[in-house]
């Protein structure tokens, strides 16, 4: 199969569908960080790209490339030295409501239930919460949190907090949800399940998701595109359409023999074999 490879991002259908271009969730053109100090970092260097609405996708790169600065960048998070940073073509300057970040580690503070850590956003946002608790309770079957509503962060696998995690930024309702390596510390097995139920929750909720990883399958099974990093300073070097039929099951997508050839296409671009 000869893959689909783009050194620059272009206009991309919608999600799974082949229809017509849907406008930019994220753009991000020509964009420099520098981390000045006795030890300077050009951490990224004219780094551009465009996510479109309800897109999946994934970047991938070696470690210290600049893949979550750039992931903190788009979240309002860390500021850019140049360059230009739109979210639902506004500039970033700041974190917007729009958005939700999913980090490596839960957020959740441990001396509040599951049910109340996932409302604990719209209090600080002074959102009503009698509005959410309905939602809440239909993200926590969601999740297959059911039975865990009232337990307690120490009283869940990792897993089970990762999940919870995700439910406390869905409740939000945001756009566009940037995840960090959410799955990063969790056991093979574990990661695996958690992919299926990430992938059913986008099927589900078709948010534009952008997604930092280190696994070439987990980046191949869920996105729509894969953009590929260099080395530091970190820059788009390949950004590779995924053209594999949704909505995806485990059991269709792992053995489509498209599925193992982009797995040994960008494990040949990543240099690992």
């Amino acid at each position: 199969m000869n893959l689909k490879i783009m050194n620059k991002p272009q206009d991309a259908a919608e999600p799974g569908t082949g229809a017509a271009p849907q406008a930019d969730a994220i753009r991000v053109a020509n964009v420099v960080k520098r981390f000045p100090g006795k030890h300077a970092v050009n951490a990224l260097e004219d780094v551009s790209l465009a996510i479109r609405d309800r897109e999946f996708v994934s970047i991938l790169g070696p470690s210290g490339c600049g893949k979550s600065t750039l992931l903190r960048i788009v979240a309002g998070l860390v500021p850019h030295s140049e360059g230009l940073v739109q979210v639902c073509n506004r500039a970033m300057v700041r974190p917007v409501p729009e958005i939700g970040v999913v980090f490596q580690t839960s957020n959740m503070l441990p001396w509040l239930t599951v049910e109340q850590n996932m409302l604990l956003g719209a209090e600080l946002r002074k959102l009503p919460r009698e509005a959410l608790a309905g939602k809440v309770r239909e993200l926590v079957r969601t999740l297959g949190l059911s039975g865990f509503e009232n337990s307690y962060p120490h009283q869940l696998s990792g897993g089970m907090r990762q999940r919870a995690s995700i439910g406390q930024i869905l409740a939000l309702d945001p756009k566009i949800l940037l995840m960090d390596e959410p799955f990063g510390a969790l056991d093979a097995l574990t990661r695996d399940l958690l992919n299926v139920e990430l992938l059913r929750i986008w099927q589900e909720h078709m948010k534009t998701v952008l997604l930092v990883t280190h696994s070439i399958q987990e980046a191949v099974f869920l996105s729509d595109r894969v953009l590929v990093m260099s080395g530091r300073p970190g820059r788009i070097i390949h950004d590779i359409s995924i053209d594999l039929p949704r909505p995806r099951k485990p059991e269709h997508v792992k053995t489509n023999p498209r599925y193992g050839e982009y797995i040994a296409q960008l494990s040949h671009i990543m240099g690992v074999y």
